[in-house]
Parts: C-alpha cells; sequence; structure tokens
C-alpha cells in the first residue's frame, strides 16, 4: 500500500478505507489520541489508538518528535477539528526521540530559542508555514518569468567586482592568512593569490545579467549574495537570495510596470495556493497584535496587507513631489518623524516610505527619479543633471521592497561617473564595452528574496524566514 501525505488524506472525501502514513509525532494525549503531522501541511491528521491492541512497551516510545509508520483506516472524525481521522491497526517506531531532551516540546517557545535550535524549528507549526510559503513564493518567480519569456542564468558567486561600490564584501582567497606574499610596498601580492587579482563574494549579479540581457534580451537572476555589513539589525543578513531581472529595450516606465505585475503575480500565486498557511500566520500575528500598546497594532491584518498589493493599482510619484508631502505633513511639521525632512536631497527611511503607502496614498506607491548622489553609478542620469532614472516600490509595514532604475546607456556619461566615484574602468571594462557594441535603453530591478517572505508571512526578523540565518557573530549549522 502506498504512504499518503497528511495534507491528501485530510482532502479525501472517501472514507472506510485502508491508508498509509508516516510522519512524526506533535502530541500523544490520554495514550489514544496521536496528533501527527509529516510537513506536508500546517494541519496534522488524528490517529485514534485502541490501549488494548497495542504493546504498552511500543506506546511508550510515542513520544513528541518521535518518527513513526501507521497503517490503519480513514473513518469520518468523531471530534471537532478535522474531518477526518484514521483508526490505527498498525504502528511502528520508525525512529525515537528522547522527550526528555527534545527541545521542540508542544509548548510556545520564544523565537530566539528557536534560532538557537535551527535544525529542528520547522517541526513547529509557525516555521513549517513560513518554509512553506518561502518555497511557494520561489515556484512562483520562476513561473512569472518562464511564462513571460525571461531566460534563467547564473550569475558568479565568486566575483572581482562590487556591483554597490560599497566596500562590504567578503574576500576570497586561498592565500596563507599568516604569512601571505607581499609586494615591495608590504602589500599583499594578489597576483599570487588563486585567481590571480581580489576576488569577493558577490553582492548582486545585476551587472553580468546586464551583460546576457544585451544579447539574450530578457534574463533574471535568482540566486545568493553576500554583504560584509557589522550590522545586527532585524532586517540585515550577511547572506540572503536576490531577485534580479533585466530586460533590452525597456526603459523605466517599462520597468515599473514588470516590477508591479510580477509583485501582483506572485503573491496572488501563495493567495491561492497557502490558504491554510496565510490564515495559520495571519491569527498568529492578530494574537501579538493584541499584546502590544493600541499606538502600535497594525491596520491590516497579514492577508489584508496582501489584498492591499494584489488589489491596488500603485500609485507613481516621483522624488521631489514626495519630499513636498513629507516635508509639508503633520508627523514631519510636529517632529514625530525620527528623521525630520528638511530639504530635498533626503535619502528616505522606512518611516516616510510608510508614511506614503499607510497614510497619505493608501495604495503601494512607486518613487522615481531620485537625487543621482545617493544612488548607484549604473542608473541613468536625467537631462536635469541632478536626478537618475531610479524607482523603489513601497509596501506597507515594511517600506522599500524592490529597488530598480533604466540603466545609464551612453559610454561618455558612465565614464563620468565612474570617474567621479573612483571606480576603475580597467576592472569594468567589460561592462563598458556593452556600451560600446550595440548600446541600447535597458533596464532591470532588484528584489531581496527574504524581505518578500517577511511581507508574506508577516514575521518581525528576517532571521526567521530563511532556513539557517548568517549575522555577524553567527555561523552556526
Amino acid at each position: 500500500m502506498n504512504s499518503k501525505t497528511v495534507a491528501e488524506l485530510l482532502s479525501q472525501d472517501v472514507t472506510l478505507q485502508d491508508v498509509t502514513v508516516k510522519g512524526w509525532v506533535r502530541t500523544f494525549r490520554a495514550n489514544r489520541f496521536i496528533a501527527l503531522n509529516d510537513g506536508s501541511t500546517i494541519n496534522n491528521i488524528q490517529c485514534v489508538v485502541d490501549f488494548e491492541n497495542f504493546d504498552e512497551a511500543l506506546l511508550k516510545r510515542v513520544t513528541t518528535g518521535a518518527a513513526i509508520h501507521i497503517t490503519g483506516e480513514l473513518v469520518e472524525s468523531q471530534g471537532k477539528g478535522q474531518s477526518v481521522e484514521i483508526v490505527v491497526k498498525t504502528l511502528e517506531i520508525l525512529g525515537d526521540s528522547d522527550p526528555e531532551t527534545y527541545p521542540i516540546q508542544p509548548k510556545k517557545h520564544s523565537f530566539e530559542f528557536l534560532r538557537e535550535n535551527a535544525h529542528l524549528r520547522t517541526r513547529t507549526n509557525t516555521f513549517s508555514a513560513v518554509m512553506r510559503l518561502r518555497s511557494s513564493l520561489s515556484f512562483a518567480i520562476h513561473k512569472y518569468f518562464n511564462e513571460n519569456g525571461f531566460y534563467y542564468m547564473h550569475t558568479p558567486i565568486v566575483t572581482a567586482s562590487d556591483a554597490e561600490g560599497a566596500g562590504e564584501t567578503f574576500k576570497v582567497t586561498n592565500l596563507d592568512i599568516k604569512n601571505p606574499p607581499l609586494n615591495e610596498d608590504g602589500s599583499v601580492n594578489y597576483k599570487e593569490d588563486f585567481f590571480g587579482k581580489e576576488t569577493n563574494l558577490t553582492v548582486s549579479g545585476q551587472l553580468e545579467a546586464e551583460s546576457y540581457a544585451m544579447s539574450l534580451g530578457k534574463v533574471y537572476t535568482f540566486g545568493p549574495t553576500f554583504r560584509a555589513e557589522n550590522s545586527n539589525t532585524t532586517r540585515h543578513l550577511s547572506e540572503f537570495w536576490m531577485i534580479e531581472p533585466e530586460v533590452a529595450f525597456m526603459d523605466l516606465a517599462g520597468n515599473m510596470d514588470l516590477a508591479e505585475d510580477f509583485m501582483k503575480s506572485v503573491l496572488s500565486y501563495i493567495l491561492d495556493n497557502n490558504r491554510d498557511d496565510l490564515e495559520f500566520l495571519d491569527k498568529r500575528l492578530l494574537d501579538e497584535d493584541k499584546t502590544k500598546p493600541q499606538a502600535e497594532r497594525s491596520d491590516m491584518s497579514l492577508i489584508e496587507k496582501i489584498k492591499f498589493v494584489v488589489d491596488n493599482n500603485f500609485k507613481r510619484v516621483s522624488y521631489t513631489e514626495a519630499i513636498d508631502i513629507l516635508r509639508n505633513c503633520k508627523p514631519n511639521k510636529k517632529k514625530k518623524f525620527k528623521y525630520i525632512i528638511e530639504e530635498w536631497g533626503a535619502d528616505l527611511q522606512s518611516e516616510h516610505e510608510r508614511f506614503l503607502v499607510e497614510k497619505h496614498f493608501k495604495c503601494p506607491v512607486i518613487l522615481f527619479d531620485y537625487p543621482a548622489n545617493i544612488k548607484a553609478f549604473y542608473m541613468r542620469l536625467n537631462e536635469d543633471g541632478k536626478t537618475v532614472r531610479a524607482m523603489d516600490i513601497l509596501f506597507p509595514g515594511i517600506g522599500e521592497m524592490v529597488g530598480g532604475s533604466q540603466r545609464e546607456e551612453r559610454l561618455d556619461v558612465l565614464k563620468e561617473k565612474m570617474k567621479a566615484l573612483d571606480i576603475s574602468e580597467e576592472e569594468l571594462w567589460w561592462y563598458l564595452d556593452l556600451r560600446k557594441y550595440g548600446t541600447a535603453v535597458h533596464s532591470g530591478f532588484g528584489l531581496g528574496f527574504e524581505r518578500l517572505v517577511m511581507f508574506a508571512t508577516g514575521m518581525g526578523n528576517i532571521r526567521d524566514v530563511i532556513p539557517y540565518p548568517r549575522t555577524p557573530q553567527n555561523a552556526e549549522f
């Protein structure tokens, strides 16, 4: 008899049939009711044991966390909370669990405790729901691009470039750290390193993706990126995943269209396919909100936030207009903002972005045409000489979700910008070549995948939406 998943069994209309299922024990009540879960759904299936038909020594091994194999008859449930249950005929222990030391007991655990036990935390409802949603979002991303004519490319993880120009990179070397080869001036001689030059883990696949877009038309990357930023906030990871599409012959307006359609598509997918997990996380957030002061409570539930994005047109607003709105709004005039907006050129913070989305426009917002001096070198300079064709998409509860731009396709302008920022032409010779040979308008954007998962699950700490978080002083597991 083929084993069924718990999700399959709970969706069965036909009862009074023999079934077999394998999973992990969540609870065993009164030596009679086993709550079994196999990760296929947030819901457990109840397995009813007749104590007299089983050896007492065997039943003592049915403890929380144990892996078991059950066969029995699927029947209509006599109790509340489930439509069907299994009347157990045979029970096999596949793997014992020590009840004295098993850390994931059927009680409430702090998220910090669960991070310390990240290898077991998906045995809880919250983390199993988060990781199923993460998986569904990944699938929805690939599905969207595949259905819209994009080619998936794998950009290098080891690279000699720093796309953001921030210098916060992890170095890659096989030199003897204690006794590296030196140049005459005492600096490290990287010509003797494995790659013959300084290399680092990538911070972005964008530049390489641009080169492929300029021959394949529409490409996207979806891979790991690394930032050596010494930040221990709830929104920063040292290793995270990025989605970065690049499209030839597309201007900023087309880029905004693409990003809006993309975001609505992937979020619609989980509304349609992950309802049980979303409803569980929605209730978890509602319960958590009740413990907060009134002023800190959310105006929308988790599912309402997702529908807020899916159902509303994104409002497109220039940076200049946004600054005027913020400068004249009540929170700014009454100094309620932590960062007061005083003049054009300010780098917007999350509190400003959320005000625009949640209070002023009451819909997702796309800001565009940012000051050149707060954006990256590769963004196309506008005719005013002071702004660039950049865009950021702002969501409720989280602020910036997507950042992108029309790329600078003019060789002379790009060279001037690189010179002003002391970016080596020699290192990016190949990037400049794209502007020499068949240059054209092209655009793209970047989306931090973990930030999307945070939004879709309502989790407040980015370390809780990636299987094994990498942060300063933390590379456990």
